[in-house]
């Protein structure tokens, strides 16, 4: 498989400066040396350049829209560039308001192949907030909110579309941090949530399953995954921890049914803060995580493309 890794340094739209350091953490971690041997075409693309965080107060309802924007065009294009070359981008956060630009580019591309998009997006949070709900005005706790229409036309507008996805199209796993104003608005957009309960109650697996039901061999997969996702104990260098998440293997499990399917198209990996680690412990997990996605089993295993 072909695989292009595209960093992204930015914080700009955290709420906790450091994981402009993720891209630098999971090279040093060793994703590239470790999606090489397990048989890939690995490019390293580098690093993006764009605004620096100016760390200013929101300004109705959005901290530092200019500069997240700036950020999302460049990632956009850069995830566009790899799709148009036949390469599945990796994109490597960064926080997690730069999906807004790898999404965009991605449903760009399904629309212009014709071809049907579905969005797993794992995270303790569901970043669905808008202006008028948002208690911070942090813009990585918007972008399915944004790719759902529901923000400003900088960033909704990003695929060439609005919205870029249907709430049909998304999916999240592994909720377990929602504002009170996100609660409703997930039921009023219809997006489908397996929360940590539900994991709890009926397993990750089960999850997946639904999550993954309506998958077929016209679909493009694209996983989004926040590292907070991860219960804190395995993954403490996240800005925004929440204890209670999946376990290692829970976790594992996850992008193992992922990489069953056989149809992952494009990947982000995101909100990785070196500042918080503990000697980059974060990254190498998020490492062995992505591994899983591309191959790596205790046994041989067979996809549904194979």
């Amino acid at each position: 498989m072909k695989l292009s890794l595209i960093g992204a340094p930015t914080d700009v739209g955290a709420s906790v400066p450091g994981c402009r350091l993720g891209p630098g953490g999971l090279r040093i971690a060793g994703l590239g040396t470790a999606l090489t041997a397990l048989g890939h075409d690995v490019e390293d693309a580098g690093d993006l350049v764009g605004p620096p965080n100016p760390r200013q107060a929101p300004v109705k309802g959005y901290r530092h829209l200019p500069e997240v924007t700036a950020w999302n065009t460049t990632v956009r294009d850069a995830v566009a560039d790899a799709l148009a070359r036949e390469r599945l981008p990796i994109l490597l956060g960064g926080d997690h308001s730069l999906a807004v630009g790898s999404i965009s580019a991605v449903a760009a591309h399904c629309r212009a192949r014709g071809t049907k998009l579905l969005v797993i997006w794992v995270d303790a949070h569901a970043d669905i907030n808008t202006a008028q709900m948002t208690p911070s005005g942090n813009l990585h706790g918007m972008p399915v909110a944004c790719l759902l229409g529901q923000g400003p036309a900088e960033l909704t507008a990003l695929s060439g579309q609005t919205p870029a996805l249907t709430a049909a199209q998304i999916h999240q796993v592994g909720l377990r941090s929602v504002d009170a104003g996100e609660k409703s608005f997930l039921v009023e957009q219809g997006v489908a949530v397996y929360d940590m309960r539900f994991i709890d109650e009926v397993g990750m697996r089960e999850a997946l399953r639904r999550a993954l039901a309506d998958l077929d061999d016209d679909t493009h997969l694209h996983l989004s995954l926040d590292v907070d996702f991860v219960d804190p104990e395995v993954a403490p260098g996240v800005g925004t921890p929440v204890v209670g998440g999946p376990t290692y293997r829970e976790a594992q499990l996850c992008m193992e049914m992922v990489a069953d399917t056989g149809r992952l198209g494009s990947l982000d990996v995101v909100e990785i803060n070196p500042a918080l680690d503990v000697r980059n412990a974060t990254s190498t997990l998020a490492v062995d995580l992505v591994e899983s996605l591309f191959g790596k089993s205790t046994l041989l295993r067979m996809t549904r493309s194979s």
